[in-house]
């Protein structure tokens, strides 16, 4: 075994990735194609509803029972963070968030609000409505948000062209708190003009036209959501590893598995490149060409020494799901 394969090996086993691959079977018995305000859908980060001259973004994510056991403050932090991320993905800017929380024990619920209250700060959306279930013999969190991005600047996960460059930007100042190991934490107690500078950072290259695709690195890391990317535009591409941003001292083993609290792929011509780095590096984050888009259907990772297939699209699947 080698660098390469072992690294690959550890992706495709990874479950961040695994759990991905039932989604197909549900998206395809929900069809989209007979409603014409319906734009985007599956596959996308969120979905995208035409409203006038004007996009809707609508999205969901529900925290893992894990987490909201074993750190119900980070439970509802990360509640507000991943659908934030959902939305600046697609180029949007977010408007509100509605929550169904479901509690059992009355302390936890305390640490999860702070945890949303929190959030909610620092990235500057409210919290509009929602439901509550104060006597369940459960405790979880959902949140639904809203955002609108217009209807010339949407960016998509599913537009990754031939020839595109593979940008990867990635905030490296944080830390792996203890009771998530696999989640780096960035934004907790940063500045707060630096943290939305980031979200903003992405609606900008949307509305300059600079990127083709982008997606927010989440559970699948950072070569499986590029994965997710390539796969749902029915495309290809290589890595060269040793491009890949990486905190100091984190194994890339690790790094691979790290579910990001600011991290985003993005495709786009040659010539954009620097200037989607160069954005990113006004907030703090570190960005890189890391490979190239091809028609190839396969997503190949390599260094000096080596190259390995990760995914092949003919027959391999993360989410089933392509254009």
């Amino acid at each position: 075994m080698s660098r390469i394969s072992d690294l690959a090996e550890a992706i495709r086993a990874f479950p961040g990735v695994t759990r991905k691959n039932a989604i197909h079977q549900i998206t395809d018995v929900f069809p989209t194609s007979s409603f014409p305000n319906v734009i985007a859908a599956a596959g996308e980060d969120a979905a995208v509803l035409e409203c006038g001259t004007e996009c809707i973004l609508f999205a969901t994510d529900g925290i893992m029972e894990r987490l909201l056991e074993s750190d119900p403050y980070l439970a509802g932090y990360f509640a507000v963070l991943v659908n934030v991320n959902d939305i600046a993905a697609m180029g949007g800017r977010t408007l509100g968030m509605v929550d169904v929380m479901s509690m059992r024990e009355p302390e936890l619920s305390e640490h999860l609000i702070k945890g949303i209250q929190d959030a909610i700060a620092d990235f500057n959306v409210p919290i509009v409505g929602g439901h509550t279930h104060p006597d369940c013999s459960y405790n979880a969190i959902d949140i639904a948000i809203v955002g609108s991005v217009k209807k010339d600047a949407v960016l998509l996960s599913s537009s990754a062209m031939d020839g595109d460059d593979i940008v990867f930007v990635m905030d490296l100042d944080g830390h792996y708190p203890e009771s998530v190991p696999l989640a780096y934490v960035t934004t907790i107690g940063k500045d707060r003009r630096i943290v939305q500078g980031q979200l903003e950072a992405v609606a900008v290259i949307a509305e300059k036209h600079l990127a083709h695709s982008c997606k927010d690195i989440s559970n699948p890391g950072h070569l499986g959501t590029l994965g997710m990317l390539l796969e749902t535009s029915s495309k290809g591409g290589y890595v060269d590893i040793d491009s890949i941003p990486i905190p100091d001292g984190v194994d890339e083993v690790l790094w691979a598995k790290t579910y990001q609290g600011c991290g985003f792929v993005f495709t786009c011509d040659p010539s954009c490149s620097r200037a989607i780095i160069e954005l990113f590096e006004d907030v703090g984050c570190r960005g890189a060409v890391v490979g190239k888009v091809d028609s190839s259907r396969k997503l190949v990772i390599k260094d000096s020494d080596d190259s390995y297939v990760l995914f092949d699209f003919s027959k391999d699947i993360i989410t089933g799901i392509k254009k």
